[in-house]
C-alpha cells in the first residue's frame, strides 16, 4: 500500500490519468484531507463509490497508528505515534486561549545527544517522510472539535529538524499550502541546536519561518557537556549563522535556555547570556526543566531562577520563561515513547539514518 502523503501530486495526478480520471479529483481528495480532516476514503461523499474503493485498494492515507494518547488537565494532548516498521515517535497538541499550537517530531529518536532530553537516549533511528510529519500534523487536527482549526506549529519534537531538513520543508510547503493547512510562515517555529550549513541553506530558500536556536549554555565549555555535538560547531558559528537568517528573514530570533538546577543556572551565567546577547534582536525563551526519570537532573530552585531572570532583565535581555505544559502525562519530548517501550517489545531494527537520505518528494 501506497502512502498518499508521499505520492508526489505529479504521480498522484498520472495515477488518476491512468484510470481516465480528471485532475479535479486530486483536489477533492486533497480538501477532503486537509479541511474536512477525513482520514479514510470511504468518508469522500462526492466521489464516485468506485473511486473510493481503488483508493482504498491502493493507498492509505498515513501509515502510523496511534498507541497511546494522554490528556492532561490544562488540555494539552500528546499522542505516542506508531509507523508502519513498529518505530514510535510523540507529537503534542497545547490549548492556550485561543491558539491550538502543535508539537511535531521529524525523527526516531535524535543524534544530537542532549544529555537532559529523552528524546536521544536511545540515539537516532532513521528520519520521518515528510508524509509522516504531515501526518501528525492530521492526526492532532483531528482531536480539534470541528469549528476550531491548528494556529501554530513548532517542529519541537523528537529529532533534530535539520538533520531532515529536506523532509521536513516538504512537509512545511503542504502546512502552509492554500490547499493543505493554510498556515502563514510567521506561524510556524523550527527549533535547532544550531547547524549552520542547514541554517544557510534556510536562508538560501527564503521561507522565514521562525527560527529558535537551543542554546542551554553560555560558553562552548558547558555547552559541549550538555549538548555534545557542540563540540564539532562551537557557540560562536551558530550565533554567527542565527544573525545571517535573521537579516534575511527580519524574524526575531529565538534562542532557548533549559534551566537545570545547579547546572547553568548560576549568576555568572546569566551574566555571560547577557554578553552573548546583546546587541541582538532576540528573545530569551527560559524554559524550567521538566524532569525526566532515570536523569539526574532537577528543576531550579525558584529562588535561583528569579535571580538568573533578575541579571538578564536587568541586562537588557529580552526574556519570556516558557510555562509547563502536560507534565502529567509524560509530555517533554521524548518521555512517553520511553515509558510505553518500558512496557512493549523493542521494534524490529530498521536502517539506521543520520540524516537526509529518505526521500523528500511532495505528499498529495
Amino acid at each position: 500500500m501506497r502512502n498518499l502523503l508521499d505520492t508526489p501530486h505529479d504521480d498522484f495526478q498520472a495515477w488518476l490519468a491512468e484510470r481516465g480520471l480528471p485532475g479535479y479529483r486530486a483536489k477533492q481528495v486533497r480538501r477532503w484531507i486537509f479541511e474536512k480532516r477525513a482520514l479514510s476514503f470511504d468518508a469522500m461523499s462526492d466521489l464516485p463509490k468506485k473511486l473510493r474503493t481503488e483508493l482504498a485498494e491502493e493507498f492509505t492515507i498515513g501509515s502510523g497508528s496511534v498507541a497511546a494518547h494522554r490528556l492532561a488537565a490544562d488540555g494539552t494532548e500528546k499522542l505516542l505515534v506508531q509507523w508502519h516498521d513498529g518505530h514510535k515517535i510523540e507529537c503534542v497538541l497545547i490549548r492556550d486561549h485561543d491558539r491550538r499550537t502543535i508539537c511535531i517530531s521529524t525523527q526516531v529518536g535524535c543524534a544530537m545527544g542532549c544529555v537532559f532530553c529523552a528524546s536521544g537516549l536511545d540515539g537516532v533511528e532513521r528520519n520521518l517522510t515528510s508524509g509522516e510529519i504531515v501526518e501528525q500534523m492530521l492526526r492532532l487536527q483531528s482531536i480539534l472539535p470541528p469549528d476550531e482549526r491548528l494556529t501554530n506549529v513548532v517542529v519541537m519534537g523528537m529529532g533534530e529538524p535539520l538533520a531532515n531538513l529536506a523532509n521536513l520543508l516538504t512537509a512545511l510547503d503542504t502546512a502552509t499550502s492554500p490547499e493543505g493547512l493554510g498556515l502563514g510562515a510567521r506561524r510556524i517555529t523550527i527549533s535547532t541546536v544550531g547547524l549552520p550549513p542547514a541554517i544557510d541553506r534556510l536562508v538560501e530558500r527564503g521561507n522565514h519561518y521562525h527560527l529558535a536556536v537551543s542554546l542551554h549554555a553560555p560558553d562552548d565549555e558547558l555547552r559541549t557537556r550538555l549538548v555534545p555535538v557542540n563540540k564539532n560547531i562551537g557557540i560562536e558559528p551558530i550565533l554567527a549563522a542565527a544573525d545571517r537568517y535573521f537579516e534575511s528573514s527580519g524574524r526575531r530570533l529565538t534562542f532557548e535556555y533549559v534551566l537545570l538546577g545547579g547546572l547553568n543556572d548560576r549568576p555568572h551565567h546569566a551574566r555571560r547570556l547577557v554578553e552573548l546577547l546583546r546587541g541582538r534582536l532576540a528573545l530569551l525563551n527560559v524554559i524550567p526543566y521538566n524532569p525526566v526519570a532515570g536523569l539526574p537532573y532537577e528543576t531550579p530552585k525558584p529562588a535561583d531562577q528569579e535571580r538568573f531572570l533578575s541579571i538578564l532583565t536587568t541586562g537588557g535581555v529580552n526574556v519570556q520563561v516558557r510555562q509547563r505544559k502536560g507534565d502529567k502525562i509524560d509530555a517533554a519530548c521524548g518521555q512517553l515513547r520511553r515509558s510505553h517501550l518500558r512496557l512493549l517489545p523493542e521494534p524490529a531494527p530498521a536502517n539506521s539514518v543520520a540524516s537526509e537520505e529518505l526521500g523528500s518528494s511532495g505528499g498529495v
